[in-house]
């Protein structure tokens, strides 16, 4: 149950109706699974569920989301500076292990890692009171052309594709510049610090970038 209520508040992030198709994709299982959980919350008022409209969350749903998602964001972190994870390595791991974290644990990991705000990828680590910072920047294709950007987050979960984006320096808080956004939903013409490099409207729609 904690990883539907997750996935519907990641989902909600990304913006637009939250359907049983895209709960199910997000979650990799079936259409009827996730129809059967829908109804179960919706009777545990968890969420509710509109036929054709999809489903939100109720305040007692989003307060388990949040404190799940805290769990992970704060594992993640922990995993990558104390354990010297790599950020395409700290998802699955950090997984495995949100569901069993106890309180005690919890506020030694935030203690350690000094009150952190954000995991490695960029999101907001929830409050222990629920509380998230707003997302901030726009999509590299969104970017204004020639005007240098801060990445903020990269909300991209696959390995591979994280691994590549590192690869090209396109992690929090580096400087990424957009050079040229080719036609035709064409790639994007990015620079990140002294070097250029061409990439996709998919890649670039994974990283999320504030100008200064």
């Amino acid at each position: 149950m904690e990883d539907y209520l997750k996935a519907v508040y990641r989902l909600r992030e990304q913006g637009g109706s939250i359907t049983t198709q895209r709960i199910a994709e997000e979650l990799g299982v079936t259409g009827p699974s996730v129809t059967n959980m829908i109804k179960r919350l919706d009777e545990l008022h968890l969420l509710e569920h509109t036929r054709y409209q999809g489903v939100v969350l109720t305040t007692a749903g989003e307060k388990i989301a949040l404190e799940v998602i805290r769990h992970h964001r704060l594992l993640e972190l922990y995993l990558a500076e104390t354990l010297g994870y790599s950020w395409d390595e700290v998802h699955e791991e950090a997984e495995r292990l949100e569901h069993h974290l106890s309180d005690e644990m919890e506020a030694r990991i935030e203690a350690t890692l000094g009150f952190p705000t954000h995991d490695p990828h960029g999101d907001p680590i929830p409050s222990a009171e629920g509380i998230v910072q707003p997302l901030a920047g726009a999509t590299l294709d969104q970017l204004p052309i020639g005007a240098p950007a801060r990445i903020e987050r990269a909300v991209d979960r696959d390995p591979d594709r994280l691994r590549y984006l590192g690869e090209l320096g396109l992690y929090p808080g580096a400087i990424v510049t957009l050079l040229e956004l080719m036609p035709f939903e064409g790639p994007l013409r990015i620079q990140v610090g002294d070097k250029e490099h061409i990439i996709g409207r998919s890649l670039a729609s994974a990283i999320y970038a504030s100008v200064d």
